[in-house]
């Protein structure tokens, strides 16, 4: 390790001599390290880490995730230490140029979570919990209009995101609970061979709407298929694939509510 970086006593002695690499794909400020068997998250202290780390726990069992192997903080930073999920992100050119391989495990990691008995969830995310989180964040300018859709402000879209969250209060779709991911985009699913082999990234979890996941999965298959990231277009991803696969018709209203809403955060 190097020797600027310094962690917790127990972090310490359970990562101390072992080669690791960065990771930096995604939209966190959190530094993560990558060694062969885990992974070393480290971020500014926050209360809804504490959160996750319990959701994490209650999901042992129930899905494909990391374990907590384990959590410390100091006066500054949480230092969640975690196992590595095995296999390739499923937006990997290996996946990506495989689309009916691609869409099948989407879908399967869509109904892995519509399978869990939610009754003693220890986390909430329904729709009233987001848009008062998004309230703050529109109310203490931490949202970022560059990383939005190009349509979602301007002349074609609203105004600003204040007018946006406006709109979002006043047009909830009706709820339909599941336990969600909340953050269900590609890079967060990991396939391995035919299968689902896990799912990170569980910061937004817990009972939230069935859309959410649905419509941030479909946006990410979407925007990974054009050549949003890295360039290359993957012409035969049909985003349409994934409700076939799930075997319902897609809301889009509801899906355009969930994508407008992530624009807050």
């Amino acid at each position: 390790m190097k020797d600027e970086m310094r962690f917790p006593e127990r972090i310490n002695e359970m990562i101390r001599g072992k080669e690791y690499k960065t990771e930096d794909i995604g939209m966190s400020d959190a530094k993560i390290l990558v060694f062969d068997d885990s992974v070393l998250k480290i971020e500014k202290i926050n209360k809804a880490n504490d959160e996750t780390v319990q959701l994490m726990r209650w999901l042992e069992g129930k899905l494909p995730t990391p374990k907590v192997l384990c959590y410390e903080q100091d006066s500054e930073y949480q230092y969640l230490l975690m196992s590595r999920i095995k296999g390739k992100m499923s937006c990997d050119d290996e996946y990506m140029s495989k689309p009916e391989v691609l869409v099948k495990r989407l879908a399967e990691a869509i109904k892995m979570l519509w399978s869990i008995d939610v009754s003693d969830c220890p986390r909430i995310r329904d729709l009233d919990t987001e848009l008062k989180e998004a309230r703050y964040n529109v109310e203490n300018g931490l949202v970022d209009v560059d990383n939005c859709e190009p349509s979602t402000f301007g002349e074609s879209g609203f105004k600003d995101p204040e007018d946006l969250l406006t709109w979002l209060e006043n047009n909830k779709p009706n709820y339909e609970p599941v336990f969600s991911h909340g953050d269900l985009c590609l890079p967060n699913i990991f396939i391995e061979g035919d299968k689902v082999s896990g799912l990170i990234d569980l910061g937004a979890g817990g009972i939230g709407d069935k859309w959410r996941d649905i419509a941030l999965c479909y946006r990410s298959l979407r925007w990974n298929s054009e050549g949003a990231y890295g360039g290359k277009v993957y012409p035969d991803v049909r985003s349409q694939m994934l409700f076939e696969e799930l075997g319902i018709e897609p809301d889009m209203d509801k899906i355009r509510y969930f994508i407008l809403l992530d624009e807050l955060f």
